[in-house]
């Protein structure tokens, strides 16, 4: 106290009361906030804390917290971050509403901080990191859903109406919970992983600084966890379960991790004597089950409320660390100058007083009550949950007596139909019997008699059932009289509780009155707690209130109970002087019917003589009449007995035909079925005992046309699956299984025939592989027609052999050429130029052949002119179709840039579609170089120096360059293009001149050879064997020859096929080709244009 300056003191009296307690508070909030966010790696103490929550209900915010908060080292320290965050996250839970309001603003701030110290990777670096992503997620999140309190808690109620109905809100407000909960569990996760869990940290200070965070987070993850699972099960009720997959799989992630939190916390000592950590069930809560709801318990984290268990080792705080300067006489000074007395009133050291118990009391009390209202809602909720479920077996109890009383009604119809028909019968035969007088009279009087007495029988049950009406009245009325008893109860205990707490709230205000002077300082925190007493008893009271509006609602209910019990009494009375009056008629009925019945003997005794005869007369008449009705009565009974008989008979025999029709289709389908899957595998083994023939070791094909061979294929697996599900289910469904196996076969076989031909034009090693792969597709495809035919295991057969088929397609993907000489940014600049090279080099040779033409009819004459004159004038047909083919082709190029580059020039459409314009220069120089090598062929050949094969090798070489073409054409071009179909038109005139050019060189060889043929008829015996000797010779050194440039063809065309990917431009990229978007259709060869005659096909014409 010495340390305060008498300038201090004088400058304060001039300042009003309120000015000197903001003063006061100021400095009370500096000092707690200093004390529990200092740099002492310590944990938080509780009771600055609490002074800080306090201070924020005072403040009415957080304003006061973020200005003293501004001036603290919190880039500077990390332990004084880590605290700040600690403190901000206790403030957001349990302070004012208004703080998470104003800590919105200064969201950027937690970012900064977070990046700042996120680089720190050791120590409390990554801590602070994950700290302030969470605090900014739930900054977020309450931004997003303002009505959510700070602390998470809500009720039933307002979870409801801050979704509303939408199954859309639901949706996002999940999601959100998500994203909370996966930031909570990552900052516990670094904050264990921080830790060595081999010590015992959670003992020490340090690990008690980095863990007492955690109480929060799991005080927050108790509520997410709740909310989180009713909104799940609300949007399963909702919506199908695929579109909730993705929601289903993040919360299995997090409750594993979840559980996995809760258990290594709860095995920590520091956290037994803190926080009561709630475990959760051993199995997860099953969504796609809503009856599984039920199961679903909130979990709890109860946190005790306990004083400190050390004693508070205060900080120095700048007004302790002050130096006492000033003169000793100076209080002396003091007091003669303001009096002695006056000295009472003054606080001069500038620190709150301690808290007193009533208010740790208070604190208390208001956690123990909502405590007790979140068990009331939970309670609730469950008997809720209980009631709707027995209401649900109630629902179905009913629909199973229903459907029990629909078959009983049932049954009783088909029983009173049969006894229809029996009485029917015996109508039928009583009607030939034919009764006396006497007889049919005493039976009218009995008829008469018995329907007075139904009469009577049926008041009488009616005067039972008004009196059963009356008794359940009676019952129901006793049974609302017990209920408003017991609501009555209720209420009155609800009023003593009222009361209680009333008393309490008056005792604690007259101890708070009595120490006013004493703790001036805390009237404040006095006040927040007598508002909050006053809420709660306004919350009582409206409850109260609830109860008697409640009560008057039971009471009009009552009088209305009332109203009708006496109306049902009413109309008791009533019916029974109805049945007084009912049975005094019937009594002077059945008086009168009496004396006429006396009558009637009477008169009957007179008649009896007179009737005797008559009666005996009728007797034997009577005799007669019931011996033919038995008679008739057993004839009937031996038809029926005739008709049940081939009735069952007959049900017999349809139920065994039935069987037999059953069993004949069964058979019939599964020889359908063997004969499909038998044609099936002698396609697939066809194909694979292509590898082992030796006239197909010549046949190549490129990886670029396997792959489009291999598309369909796995589209007919998937096919196939698809009709054996179905057929599985519906055995009609047959037809479309049928026609599948047919279309698998012939994908498969098709895609093997093109494997093999692929791997003769690869590489050694990577061909090998490529066959056997072909050769496990095709026995994967043969192993899953018998699985079909023997109808078992299937499924995994079918995605066996999608396996080898992608694997097949992969070793042909690693098999495509690559690009190095030309980038993708020269290529657009080359097609225009190879496309008018390649229709100069065909101008130029038809011209070329045009002079051969005029030159070879200027110097040969006969045979020779002809067959020259039929070659040149089929090249010279072949030259002007192929120069149609290439304006076709540049027409239709056109039409697929201006469709397809948007604003973008050619230049770029070409550089975009790269791969694409490749495929179109290497079609182009090879119609070209095809063109130039068909007229020197030509030009050889008439001049003598040629042979006939190799103008029809060129030929055949052509067709192949001019289908290539047209493929990559096609491949980019719309189906319904006008063009499309032009150069589809085009490609088949060209491929008919190469038919044409082929037969006439095969004609002239032929004419030429019929020229040369020997005339053995002159020859003798010896010159006979000696030249079949050198002939036999010939064919060996041939046969030897063709066996070697068979391997050299081989060996060129696998040089040629890698030369050709390098220098003519096929580049793989999955990328532009998947943003391309090409949706190039599997085509045939006859949609190529390739001709029958052009086989085998080699690797070009592929």
């Amino acid at each position: 106290m010495s340390s305060l300056h008498l300038p201090r003191v004088v400058s304060q009296r001039g300042k009003s009361s309120l000015e000197v307690e903001r003063e006061n508070f100021e400095r009370r909030q500096t000092n707690a906030i200093h004390k529990a966010v200092n740099s002492q790696e310590t944990p938080v103490k509780e009771k600055h804390v609490r002074n800080t929550i306090l201070g924020s209900f005072q403040d009415g915010g957080a304003s006061m917290f973020w200005t003293i908060t501004g001036k603290l080292p919190l880039q500077g320290n990390p332990i004084v971050c880590w605290k700040f965050c600690h403190v901000l996250h206790k403030l957001m839970r349990d302070g004012h509403q208004h703080v998470v309001h104003d800590s919105m603003k200064y969201r950027s701030h937690l970012k900064d901080l977070g990046k700042l110290w996120g680089h720190l990777k050791e120590g409390y670096g990554k801590l602070i990191a994950s700290y302030c992503r969470f605090l900014i997620q739930r900054l977020n999140f309450h931004r997003k859903f303002p009505r959510i309190p700070g602390n998470l808690t809500m009720s039933d109620d307002q979870f409801n109406k801050i979704c509303g109905t939408d199954v859309n809100n639901y949706f996002e407000f999940s999601i959100d919970m998500l994203d909370l909960l996966d930031e909570i569990i990552h900052l516990q996760h670094n904050v264990f992983g921080s830790l060595d869990m081999s010590r015992s940290n959670s003992m020490t200070t340090a690990g008690q600084c980095r863990l007492a965070p955690l109480i929060l987070a799991i005080l927050d993850s108790c509520q997410l966890y709740d909310y989180l699972v009713k909104s799940l099960f609300r949007l399963h009720a909702s919506l199908t379960p695929d579109t909730l997959a993705g929601h289903r799989e993040r919360f299995l992630n997090g409750y594993k991790k979840l559980k996995q939190f809760y258990h290594s916390s709860s095995n920590l000592q520091y956290f037994k004597t803190l926080v009561q950590v709630p475990a959760l069930p051993e199995e997860p809560p099953n969504f796609l089950m809503a009856s599984d709801f039920s199961k679903h318990v909130k979990p709890v984290a109860v946190v005790p409320q306990e004083a400190d268990p050390e004693p508070e080792q205060d900080l120095d705080t700048p007004d302790d660390s002050l130096l006492d300067l000033s003169d000793p006489q100076q209080p002396d000074q003091f007091e003669q100058t303001f009096g002695q007395n006056n000295m009472g009133s003054f606080n001069f050291n500038g620190r709150p007083p301690e808290p007193d118990e009533r208010d740790l009391l208070i604190d208390r009390l208001q956690k123990e009550i909502e405590q007790l209202k979140e068990e009331l809602q939970r309670v609730k909720a469950e008997d809720q949950r209980v009631i709707l479920s027995l209401k649900d077996e109630i629902n179905k109890l009913e629909k199973i007596l229903s459907e029990l009383r629909l078959s009983a009604d049932k049954a009783l119809k088909e029983n009173d139909s049969l006894k229809k028909e029996v009485e029917d019968a015996r109508v039928a035969v009583i009607a030939a019997e034919k009764l006396g007088d006497a007889e049919k009279q005493s039976k009218a009087n009995q008829e008469k008699f018995q329907k007075m007495k139904d009469i009577y029988s049926k008041l009488r049950e009616e005067h039972v059932q008004l009196l059963r009406t009356h008794a359940e009245a009676s019952k129901q009325l006793t049974a609302d009289k017990t209920a408003l008893e017991e609501k009555e109860q209720i209420i009155k205990e609800s009023k003593i509780e009222n009361e209680r707490l009333e008393k309490e709230r008056n005792a604690v205000q007259e101890t708070l009155q009595k120490s006013a002077d004493d703790v001036t300082q805390q009237l404040s925190i006095v006040e927040v707690a007598k508002s909050q007493l006053e809420i709660d008893k306004k919350e009582l009271e409206n409850k109260v209130q609830d109860l008697e509006n409640c009560k008057v609602t039971l009471d009009s209910e009552l009088q209305e109970s009332h109203e009708a019990a006496s109306t049902l009494t009413a109309q008791l009375l009533e019916a029974q002087q109805a049945m007084e009056q009912k049975e005094q008629q019937l009594g002077a009925q059945l008086a009168e019917l009496q004396g006429q019945l006396a009558l009637t003997l009477e008169e009957k005794n007179k008649n009896e003589g007179s009737l005797g005869e008559q009666l005996s007369h009728l007797q034997n008449k009577f005799d007669s009449t019931l011996a033919e009705r038995l008679a008739a009565e057993d004839k009937l009974s031996q038809d029926i007995q005739s008709l049940q008989q081939r009735l069952e008979q007959t049900e017999k025999d349809g139920l065994e035909m039935q069987a037999k029709l059953k069993e004949n289709i069964d058979e019939l389908h599964r020889k359908l079925l063997g004969s499909c899957v038998a044609e099936g595998k002698i396609i697939i083994n066809d194909a694979l005992e292509q590898h082992d023939n030796p006239t197909h070791t010549t046949v190549t094909c490129t990886a670029e046309y396997l792959l489009l061979r291999a598309e369909p294929a796995l589209s007919s697996l998937k096919k196939l699956k698809s009709s054996y599900d179905v057929y599985n289910t519906d055995k009609k469904e047959l037809e479309e299984l049928v026609s599948n196996i047919n279309e698998f076969s012939h994908h498969l076989g098709d895609c093997i025939i093109h494997g093999f031909a692929t791997s003769h034009s690869a590489q050694i090693e990577p061909g090998q592989q490529l066959a056997s792969i072909c050769k496990d597709v095709g026995v994967s495809g043969v192993e899953l027609l018998d699985s079909v035919e023997k109808r078992s295991d299937v499924n995994s057969q079918i995605d066996k052999t999608v396996q080898q088929v992608n694997d097949l397609m992969k070793l042909a993907e690693d098999l495509l050429p690559k690009m190095e000489d030309v980038k993708a940014e020269e290529i657009g600049d080359l097609v225009d130029k190879e496309m008018s090279s390649t229709t100069a080099a065909i101008e130029a040779a038809a011209a070329k052949i045009e002079e051969m033409l005029k030159k070879t009819r200027e110097v040969t004459t006969g045979t020779e002119l002809e067959v020259n004159e039929r070659i040149l004038d089929a090249c010279t047909a072949l030259m002007i179709a192929i120069k149609e083919l290439m304006e076709q082709s540049r027409d239709l190029q056109r039409e697929i840039i201006a469709q397809g580059r948007g604003t973008s020039s050619a230049k770029d459409f070409y550089k975009k579609n790269h791969r694409w314009t490749e495929g179109l220069l290497s079609a182009a120089k090879t119609v070209g170089f095809g063109a130039s090598s068909l007229m020197e062929s030509a030009d050889r050949v008439v001049k003598g120096e040629g042979k006939f094969e190799e103008l029809i090798v060129f030929a055949q070489d052509i067709a192949a360059s001019t289908a290539q073409l047209v493929v990559a054409s096609k491949v980019k071009a719309d189906k319904n293009s006008k063009t499309l179909g032009l150069l589809s038109n085009a490609s088949k005139r060209v491929n008919n001149a190469t038919g044409n050019v082929v037969a006439s060189a095969k004609t002239g060889s032929q004419v030429i050879e019929d020229q040369g043929l020997m005339d053995f008829s002159k020859m003798t015996l010896y010159q006979t064997k000696k030249m079949e000797m050198e002939a036999q010779v010939k064919v060996l050194e041939l046969e030897n020859e063709l066996k070697k440039e068979r391997m050299r063809l081989g060996e060129l065309r696998k040089q040629h096929y890698q030369l050709a990917g390098e220098s003519e431009g096929w580049e793989v990229d999955q990328e532009n080709d998947e943003s391309e978007g090409d949706h190039s259709v599997p085509l045939t060869l006859a949609d190529l244009g390739v001709p029958d005659w052009a086989e085998p096909w080699d690797s070009d014409m592929l």
